[in-house]
């Protein structure tokens, strides 16, 4: 009975078994993940990738169109438009232009697209804030049924990193339409194409069909503009959000101890500064701005308000640059000094308004203010839209206020794409002129000799810290804050390029 009983169960588990095997459903697979959904600190300030150079802006338009070069995630340069490239002489540069790419209204992407692009971005009457970053260009030609050419002024050692942000727009369609209407209804070539953009709301890209590049991972994209840090890391725990930009040192420390979500971070060429007005205002005296420079805590900033996410710097540019100077010391932590200067001046109790959007760490904002502030000067903060302070500080000497924070990358790492168009005379941005500066930095972009390049920087750089039209802070990290699944890893050049990131 006792054998019989246990051959019966041992039956009945085997018919159990393979019953289950054949008659249940398999466990169930997770669905893929098909939007991806981004918090950003401010709205899109244009979608013409020729216009405003903003993260939140190019972490957008940065997916709608393709560039001539790119930088692969090791950093290094690596061709997208342009299949290869060679020198035919030290001022000319002959690119190979793909023949498999077509803009996202169908028609083919053409060398002189590329041609169009160039000489749209550095025509003067376009006005473009990037200018300064292409303008060593004089020509471009398509010189082969593939080719294009370009010929700077002279050698230019920075040209390949500079192109590294030169987007191909579709030179039929903006012919078509104008630069308003393109600005408004975008086409490139890119893996995403813009579906909706509600101002001030969000920006919603789709995946493009057949992209060359490769199917993208994610049909849609959603960047949703969250200027409250609160609210961005919320929605991040939440999971409304799967990667946030721009989270605060404490918010950083915060998430550390939320399994489901990751921050990343990384230094980058990024330097946080202060903007002072040279050509306007009580800030016209050197003496003030060397009280500014003075008054001002940067170690401070950094230990009590960035918690370790960064560090100083003596000038305005970061050691990841090509260009940084050693043995310039920055100026000393003196308010005393500072007051006394402020005092010999006669500007005592003058008021400089300092220029500032939500794209900037507010906490280091009020800091400065109170730092000068107890040094004899009345600083007033004027809050704007990023779109709005971005005009304002392009605008004239009477427009950009006395001070006004800033967090530049050229994401070329090189400091021609930093002291040259925050300081050159003439530049949109500067409010400063000093030609022996001018020289100085047109004489190290104009040579291939690094080590010429190095003394040429050297000495723009003493004249800048005499002169004080701005001050360097710190080094900035880029914070990100990301759901636990999403792979990516950001770079020094802060390109958040959805292609480059994926789901688990």
């Amino acid at each position: 009975m006792g054998i019989m009983k246990t051959a019966f169960l041992a039956a009945a588990i085997t018919t159990i078994g393979i019953a289950g095997l054949i008659g249940a459903p398999a466990p169930a697979l997770a669905a893929p993940k098909t939007k991806l959904t981004v918090d950003l600190p401010n709205d899109v300030a244009t979608m013409d990738p020729q216009l405003q150079w903003d993260t939140d802006s190019y972490s957008v338009y940065r997916n709608i169109f393709d560039n001539l070069v790119t930088r692969n995630t090791s950093g290094k340069i690596v061709g997208q438009v342009a299949s290869s490239w060679h020198y035919k002489s030290p001022t000319e540069i002959v690119f190979t232009i793909r023949n498999d790419i077509r803009f996202q209204d169908g028609s083919k992407l053409t060398p002189a697209d590329v041609v169009y692009s160039v000489e749209r971005i550095t025509n003067p009457a376009f006005k473009s804030p990037q200018l300064s970053q292409f303008d060593e260009i004089t020509s471009a030609a398509v010189t082969g049924p593939n080719e294009v050419t370009l010929t700077t002024k002279s050698p230019y050692p920075v040209l390949l990193a500079q192109l590294v942000k030169l987007s191909i727009v579709p030179k039929a369609y903006i012919e078509k339409v104008g630069n308003t209407q393109f600005n408004l209804h975008p086409i490139g070539s890119g893996p995403y194409k813009l579906a909706d953009w509600q101002h001030g709301v969000r920006s919603v890209l789709t995946a493009t069909p057949g992209y060359w590049g490769g199917k993208p991972p994610f049909e849609k994209v959603v960047f949703r503009v969250v200027p409250q840090d609160a609210t961005r890391v919320a929605d991040l725990r939440a999971g409304v959000a799967d990667i946030v930009r721009q989270i605060t040192p404490d918010d950083a420390k915060s998430l550390q101890s939320d399994h489901a979500v990751k921050v990343l971070a990384v230094p980058t060429e990024r330097v946080g500064y202060l903007f002072v007005n040279a050509q306007w205002g009580p800030t016209k005296d050197v003496r003030v701005r060397r009280a500014i420079a003075m008054a001002i805590d940067r170690k401070g900033l950094i230990s009590a308000l960035l918690g370790g996410y960064a560090k100083p710097v003596n000038v305005v540019l970061t050691p990841a640059s090509f260009g940084y100077p050693t043995g310039i010391k920055p100026w000393p932590y003196d308010p005393q000094k500072a007051a006394a200067l402020i005092k010999a001046a006669g500007a005592e109790g003058a008021r400089l308004p300092f220029l500032t959007s939500p794209a900037y760490p507010q906490n280091i904002i009020q800091a400065i203010q109170q730092m000068l502030d107890q040094v004899g000067l009345k600083v007033v903060i004027h809050q704007m839209d990023q779109a709005s302070y971005l005009r304002d500080r392009q605008g004239t000497p009477q427009e950009a206020g006395s001070l006004a924070f800033g967090l530049w990358s050229c994401a070329c790492q090189d400091a021609d794409g930093t002291i040259w168009p925050l300081f050159h005379t003439g530049s949109i941005w500067s409010k400063y002129s000093n030609l022996a500066f001018d020289k100085a930095v047109d004489a190290a972009r104009s040579t291939l000799d690094a080590k010429a390049r190095m003394a040429d920087y050297h000495t723009a750089f003493e004249i800048l810290h005499r002169d004080v039209p701005g001050v360097g802070l710190y080094q900035a990290d880029a914070i990100y804050g990301a759901r636990d699944q999403l792979q990516w890893t950001p770079t020094p050049n802060e390109a958040f390029f959805i292609m480059d990131m994926k789901w688990k």
